[in-house]
């Protein structure tokens, strides 16, 4: 029996894990949590779904698991259990945490973008999946919304497309509507502002007073959001009529946020003074995903659809395609109507097949040019690559050219061998296998691959 109840040790194990892992982290993965038994030692810890189990039991159990038995030197183990209502408890509720959405909790017409707002109510943080590669994004957001106009103001995010900046944004603006609903609260792009203000100035001629209830209307917002800036570019009267708004907005405490394509400082034909008011505040970039953050956005979308594929069709999906967002959910789209047509999941052959115009054609390259890459990365001897020493600055990568050369290039087993030293096939058959393992555990590996990939031009 534990010698406090559940909730007093789960309060304490948390408070250490909030001080080890980042706010995003913490938020995302440990939102309604609870202990719910203890037997024998081993605690019990009730998780929302299977999607959390999964992620805490694979990311964060060591640290979990110490955090614990700092509480309670009983603890010898953890387990996590699915339970509905776990740690649904007012005192430990974070917001904004993904998780999957209640079934049947939109209407048909909230599914549609608000006219007064422009906001699109299916764009919420519950369906936001943070990883390293919007994390900083994810933290501005929550401080905004605790205090809108007050920090990181204006908030300008940037980032290729399909990569979640729209969402980001809009999630912002439909959290401060739910928070604060007597704040008037607008989404709009800079290409329909630009519509909205040459329209005006044109019905201006026959009635002089539409271009005062047009500085009136936009002035009188709480919180304007205006995505793709970058289509003000050579629009210099509509730049100028943004930069006085600007103004207005910025002295009354207004939030205003912004989302380009590209740091403000590089927008090609944007006035110096209207950069100058974007880079005034808060300044984040959203980044390509990494291999885990892929595999995380993989497996939630699995959950919204209750699809789950084999376990390596994640994998795959998540190393192969590594472009944006929208590219990799669309594949998975594709997987999933391809499965439901033949009432079954589709092999490995026929997802590669169903998804080789996402993937990223690679250069055809030689072996020797793979080597000479992947020794240059690591700053080794491009020769040591083809020795058979078993020194470990030089194994890893060996073995990083081997899974290459396979994955990227499609080179049999015996010929990476016998251009690598002659080796037999069943080394590099081992080599590939223990990249491929590594990658589920260690995001950094992934990281260094993409960027050795990105040296294949």
């Amino acid at each position: 029996m534990l010698m406090i109840n559940g909730q007093q040790l789960w309060d304490r194990a948390l408070t250490e894990i909030e001080s080890t892992v980042s706010k995003a982290n913490f938020s995302t993965w440990f939102k309604n949590t609870s202990i719910i038994k203890e037997e024998e030692g081993t605690i019990y810890v009730g998780v929302p779904s299977e999607f959390v189990r999964d992620w805490l039991s694979n990311k964060f159990h060591k640290t979990i698991l110490k955090s614990l038995r700092s509480a309670a030197e009983t603890t010898r183990a953890v387990e996590y259990v699915v339970i509905k209502d776990a740690g649904a408890r007012k005192d430990r509720v974070l917001p904004l945490a993904p998780q999957k959405p209640p079934e049947n909790n939109l209407s048909l017409e909230d599914f549609y973008v608000t006219r007064e707002d422009n906001l699109n109510p299916r764009y919420i943080f519950d369906s936001f999946i943070i990883g390293s590669f919007n994390e900083l994004a994810y933290a501005a957001a929550q401080a905004i919304i605790e205090k809108p106009g007050k920090v990181y103001n204006p908030f300008f995010v940037y980032g290729g497309t399909g990569l979640g900046k729209t969402h980001l944004i809009q999630a912002i603006g439909n959290h401060i509507k739910m928070r604060y609903p007597e704040k008037k609260i607008h989404y709009l792009t800079s290409e329909k502002f630009s519509v909205d203000y040459i329209e005006t100035v044109q019905g201006n001629k026959n009635d002089p007073g539409k271009m005062n209830a047009f500085k009136e209307r936009y002035r009188g917002y709480d919180v304007l959001i205006m995505d793709d800036i970058q289509f003000l570019s050579n629009k210099e009267k509509t730049q100028e009529e943004l930069f006085h708004m600007f103004n207005a907005l910025y002295e009354s405490g207004k939030q205003i946020i912004f989302s380009s394509d590209k740091h403000p400082i590089y927008l090609p034909a944007v006035e110096d003074r209207l950069k100058s008011r974007f880079s005034a505040g808060m300044i984040v970039d959203v980044q390509q995903p990494e291999f885990e953050s892929r595999l995380a956005i993989l497996k939630f979308k699995a959950q919204q659809m209750g699809f789950f594929p084999p376990e390596e069709i994640f994998d795959y999906l998540a190393a192969n395609i590594q472009g944006n967002i929208r590219e990799l959910e669309g594949s998975f789209n594709s997987i999933v109507c391809q499965s439901q047509l033949k009432n079954r999941h589709l092999d490995a052959h026929e997802i590669k097949q169903l998804i080789k115009s996402t993937v990223r054609p690679k250069k055809n390259i030689s072996a020797k040019e793979v080597v000479r890459i992947v020794s240059m990365f690591y700053n080794i001897e491009e020769d040591m690559l083809y020795e058979k020493t078993r020194r470990k600055e030089v194994v890893r990568p060996r073995q990083i050219a081997m899974y290459l050369l396979r994955e990227d290039f499609s080179i049999s087993f015996p010929s990476i061998g016998q251009k690598l030293g002659g080796r037999d096939h069943t080394t590099v058959i081992h080599s590939c296998d223990k990249v491929r393992a590594d990658l589920k555990t260690d995001p950094s590996l992934m990281q260094e691959i993409e960027q050795i990939r990105a040296m294949f031009i």
